[in-house]
């Protein structure tokens, strides 16, 4: 069995998809994560281990080397395509109860900004990291935020913003969140932000990378 969730782990690490998949060129031929967690849960392994011992493993070291610059962006695509690949199978299993989330996080780019990079990539990772993600895209209102926590009782939220005009807006979202929905733990990012913006504005937690977010999440 571990063996089986270490190769699910390197196939999300290294991005392999399926079998067809030609990339890593070092891994052509061989299964990957599509053909890899299907056999698991033939096998009888549990969905929640295929996830924490094997899904979750893979998505956390390519973060990891993320946040280090070790890989870079089309390294973190590849794998979040991989885990995708991987979590269609799972699906069965959490909507059926046999398989749990860590937890909600919903995510989005706040109102007046249309940048989503970010935001996608952050939204892979913590996925990967075994949360239920509810992306509510871009130019995403206070008011929505606050109707998608009250959805979702108990989730946390991320706010992503790439522009300096529409950081006023993030400070007005966690204030509503915050007012309306007292508990709820709120995180901003993005390339302007900083530390202190975030304290500043009354989040919770600053980070610049989507591992700070699992971190986060996780504390």
């Amino acid at each position: 069995m571990a063996d089986l969730l270490e190769q699910i782990a390197i196939c999300i690490e290294r991005g392999k998809v399926n079998k067809n998949s030609p990339y890593p060129p070092d891994l052509k031929g061989q299964d990957g994560a599509d053909e890899l967690v299907k056999q698991a849960l033939d096998q009888g392994i549990a969905p929640d281990d295929v996830l924490g011992k094997g899904l979750t493993v893979g998505m956390g070291r390519v973060g990891q080397k993320f946040s280090e610059n070790k890989v870079f962006v089309p390294d973190l695509l590849m794998a979040a395509k991989a885990m995708s690949a991987g979590m269609a199978h799972l699906k069965p299993a959490f909507e059926s109860g046999q398989a749990h989330h860590k937890g909600t996080f919903v995510i989005g780019t706040v109102q007046g900004d249309l940048h989503d990079i970010g935001k996608n990539l952050v939204a892979m990772v913590v996925e990967g990291g075994g949360w239920k993600v509810v992306d509510l895209g871009v130019d995403v209102s206070a008011e929505k935020f606050l109707a998608a926590v009250k959805k979702n009782p108990g989730a946390a939220v991320g706010l992503s913003a790439l522009l300096t005009t529409t950081m006023v807006n993030m400070e007005k979202t966690v204030r509503l969140l915050k007012e309306q929905a007292p508990g709820t733990r709120v995180i901003v990012g993005g390339a302007p932000l900083t530390a202190e913006f975030a304290k500043k504005v009354g989040a919770d937690g600053y980070s610049p990378d989507p591992q700070g977010a699992i971190k986060f999440l996780a504390a």
